[in-house]
Parts: structure tokens; C-alpha cells; sequence
């Protein structure tokens, strides 16, 4: 083997190794000779990355206790910290006690709840006010009214902190989407269950679709309460709405959106990236926590060929309006690479988020497969900025520094920075893996080296490749 070489593992296997050679001469693995003269290695199409935005929509700016006066007053509440605290343990095991008692030898949950064991559950809803009160929530802000159930059998809101559960258990027990973890939690667990919660795990699809099919059956039957969605599937610092998930909107019922508020000056009370604990001790220790409720206007679908995603952006328009805010790209996604890099220990974790939904609509990506990808970004070492240089690049890749390394580094690289964001590696490896025509040529060169009988191909079967027409136009 000559000198001149790239060696890549593209896949998990340990049976293979791909080498392409080089007839070039040495080249420097600092940085690329001359990225602006070099031409698309994938022929493609041209890349485009669109421009990062700055809002961080999870960030809680005001989460820890800064300043004279907030020291003062979270020495002053301890005491009356353990008093809520005490409130808050009563109530929860109180609320706990009753639905268990409401769900005693209860065995068809496929119908709705009997009207005898819904008034037991009173119990535990006026539990749930009692631990809003515990929290610092003495009285609550309402504007307008909900709809009856008949005219409006779905509610969907904007999802800021833990409170909003809470509150819409007591003032409408509806049945709630959420995912399935939830149903682990120790005695809230218990306590949605009662509410014949809907479970779905957002990394199936099939269980996306049956909780889509269960959204729609109770929403077509008047003795089931309203439906409640959190389109947005996680929480947010409330300054922005992100993307929204097309669950609610898909059974095409008429939709109640509502949207809540946390008015503060000292205390952020979202939950962003703040931990419960931390988020539950800051409620305790203020003197008093606003919150304030808005029942918007009911949105039908107009007609019976307005699509699902016409429906959503309608719901969304309307939100974003009532908070004099914008919708973001974001999704839970971007959580997810968050934490990613987080666990990384990197100094600006935020840097990271790419909008997913944004990706997704785009390329077809999953979350999963995004964390998969800046798994290989963070393994190139990432500065501060979250910039990757040419040499880490090669190192994270395990690539030899060549002519076609430069061309690829060159192909993403679209700004000419001589450096690269995880947003265009991420944009450039889904630009080239979901394009029809690189699908098939790894195919067929894998194919064509015997893969497709032995289920993997060895070092020495590697230059079949170079007889692959098709996989020449590509990579070549």
C-alpha cells in the first residue's frame, strides 16, 4: 500500500476497513492548501447552512440567587420553606391515597372514568391546589374561560414549568399525552394513571401513530374529558415558543389553545435546564410566585382538506401571538444534543443546538441520529467557539491528510473559515447520507466487494471499488 491514504471505518463492524489511495504528494494536515479552488467531492449539489440564530429558548437566566436582596429573603423563607415543604408532602400523600382509592379493583380503563370514582378524585385535585398554594402560588391569574368539552375536545398549551400540570389536573382533569417515563415516577406515576393518561414514546413511530389513533378515539366521545397536549414535547424558559408536534392536530378536532405566563423579577420560574431540586427550593423560598392562565379562542379546522400541518401552523400563529413572542426551530432534539455535549464537559454546551426540527423537515434525520453524529463532532475536539479545525478533523474522522480530505473538510466548510461548526457537519453529513444517488453507491460498492453475501467486506476486497462505475462519480 502506498503511503499516500485515507483509512476510515464507515461502519460499527470491526471486519472493515476502508482504504482509498492517493496518487498526490504530501500534504500539510494543518489546514487545507486552498479551500476556495476546490470542487464538490460528492457531486451532490451545492451545500447551503443556513445562519445559527442566538436564542437559546431552555436557558433559565435567573435560576440561581444573585444579589443582596435574594439572599436576604432566601434566609428569611427557610422556615417558611420547611412549613410548604410539610404542605406539599401532606397534600401529595393525601392526593396518592385517594386515587388509589378511586382506582381500587378498577379494570375497564378503556372507557371512561365512572362518575363515582371521578368525585373520589376531587380529593386529589383539590390536593393539587393545596400543593400549588405550598409552592408560592396563593392565587392565579385567569383570562377567559374554557371551552365546554363538546366544543373543544382538545387543549393544547405552551409548556414552561412542572406547575402547568398541576394546575390544568385541578381546574379541568383532562387526559394527558406524555411520555411513557413518566409512569415510573414515584407517586405521581400513580396519579396520571387516574387521568388515563396517554402514553407515547417519542422515539417510535408506531407509538406515535397508536397514541394519535387513542387522541382521536377520545376526542370523538363526549363522556371522555378534553384531550391536553404539550405540542411542543418539553419545556421551554417561556421566552419562545419551539417547534410544534403534529399530534394534536392530526385528528382534525377543534382545538382550545391556552397559554400561561410567569411574570417574575428576582425568580425565573421555568424549568429549562434547571434542575427539580434546585427549581423546587427557589418556589419554596419566595414569598409569593405569579402565574397567569389565557383561554384563547377555540381554532376549527377549516375544512376537510386543511392539512395537519396548516392546522398546527395556525395553533402556533395564534400562541405566539397571544405571547408577543416568536417560534423557533427548536425541538427536544436540540435537548438532546444539549446534554450530548454537556456530558462532554464543554464550555458552551448551548453552541450545539441546531434546530432540529428544522434538520428534520429538511433531511429526514432523527434525534438519535444527530446525537450520533455530534458523538463523532465532540471526538474532533471542538474549541471554545465550538469550531473544529482541519487537523482535529482528520484526527475525529481517523482520515490521512490528501487531496480528497481537503475537498470534503472544503465542502463543508461553506463559510471559508478554515474551520467548522457541528450545524454544517451536521448539515453536510445529512446533504450527502440522504441523498439517493451515495445510498447506492455504497451499495453497490459494497455489494460488488461481496458484502452483500458475507455481510461484510475485508481489506483486501477493497479495491473492487475502483472498478465500481457509479461509485467512481461519487467519490471521485
Amino acid at each position: 500500500m502506498a503511503d499516500n491514504t485515507i483509512t476510515s471505518p464507515l461502519l460499527t463492524s470491526d471486519h472493515l476497513i476502508l482504504t482509498i489511495n492517493s496518487t498526490s504528494s504530501d500534504t500539510d494536515s494543518s489546514v487545507p492548501s486552498d479551500t476556495r479552488q476546490i470542487s464538490n467531492p460528492f457531486n451532490v449539489g451545492e451545500l447551503t447552512v443556513p445562519e445559527a440564530i442566538t436564542v437559546d429558548p431552555f436557558h433559565n437566566y435567573k435560576a440561581g440567587i444573585n444579589g443582596f436582596y435574594e439572599w436576604v429573603k432566601t434566609f428569611l423563607c427557610i422556615p417558611l420553606a420547611l412549613v410548604r415543604l410539610v404542605i406539599f408532602g401532606l397534600c401529595l400523600a393525601i392526593g396518592y391515597v385517594a386515587t388509589k382509592v378511586a382506582l381500587y379493583r378498577w379494570k375497564d380503563k378503556e372507557n371512561p372514568m365512572p362518575r363515582w370514582r371521578c368525585r373520589i378524585m376531587w380529593v386529589t385535585r383539590i390536593s393539587a391546589r393545596f400543593i400549588l398554594f405550598s409552592f408560592g402560588y396563593h392565587w392565579i391569574k385567569r383570562k377567559g374561560k374554557p371551552a365546554r368539552r363538546e366544543v373543544a375536545p382538545i387543549i393544547v398549551s405552551n409548556h414552561v414549568s412542572y406547575i402547568e400540570p398541576i394546575f390544568y389536573f385541578y381546574e379541568l382533569f383532562p387526559t394527558i399525552v406524555a411520555s411513557e417515563s413518566h409512569d415510573s415516577i414515584p407517586f405521581v406515576g400513580t396519579i396520571i394513571r387516574a387521568m388515563q393518561v396517554i402514553y407515547v414514546n417519542r422515539f417510535s413511530q408506531s407509538s406515535r401513530k397508536q397514541a394519535v389513533r387513542e387522541i382521536k378515539r377520545r376526542a370523538s366521545c363526549d363522556r371522555f374529558p378534553r384531550v391536553l397536549l404539550f405540542p411542543e414535547g418539553t419545556t421551554t424558559n417561556g421566552r419562545n415558543l419551539i417547534s410544534f408536534q403534529l399530534g394534536a392536530f392530526i385528528p382534525g378536532y377543534p382545538i382550545q389553545p391556552i397559554i400561561v405566563r410567569y411574570p417574575h423579577v428576582h425568580f425565573d420560574q421555568s424549568w429549562g435546564n434547571v434542575s427539580l431540586g434546585q427549581l423546587m427550593f427557589r418556589m419554596f423560598t419566595q414569598f409569593h410566585n405569579f402565574f397567569e392562565v389565557e383561554y384563547l379562542p377555540v381554532i376549527s379546522p377549516l375544512d376537510d382538506k386543511e392539512t395537519a400541518v396548516h392546522f398546527r401552523k395556525r395553533a402556533s400563529h395564534a400562541i405566539a401571538s397571544a405571547l408577543n413572542t416568536v417560534q423557533t426551530g427548536h425541538s427536544y432534539g436540540d435537548i438532546m444534543l444539549h446534554m450530548k455535549a454537556q456530558e462532554a464537559k464543554h464550555e458552551n454546551p448551548s453552541s450545539f443546538m441546531v434546530e432540529m426540527a428544522k434538520v428534520e423537515s429538511l433531511f429526514h434525520i432523527s434525534s438519535l441520529e444527530a446525537v450520533d453524529l455530534l458523538d463523532k463532532f465532540l471526538a474532533m475536539n471542538p474549541d471554545p467557539s465550538g469550531r473544529v479545525q482541519y487537523r482535529g478533523f482528520l484526527r475525529g474522522l481517523r482520515l490521512k491528510a490528501c487531496p480528497l480530505s481537503e475537498k470534503i473538510f472544503s465542502f463543508i466548510d461553506v463559510e471559508k473559515y478554515g474551520k467548522i461548526t457541528f450545524r454544517q457537519f451536521l448539515y453536510g453529513s445529512a446533504h450527502v447520507m440522504k441523498h439517493l444517488g451515495f445510498n447506492q453507491t455504497c451499495e453497490a460498492a459494497f455489494a460488488e466487494c461481496g458484502g452483500s453475501v458475507k455481510g461484510y467486506i475485508v481489506e483486501d476486497e477493497v479495491f473492487i471499488i475502483y472498478h465500481t462505475p457509479i461509485c467512481s462519480y461519487y467519490l471521485c
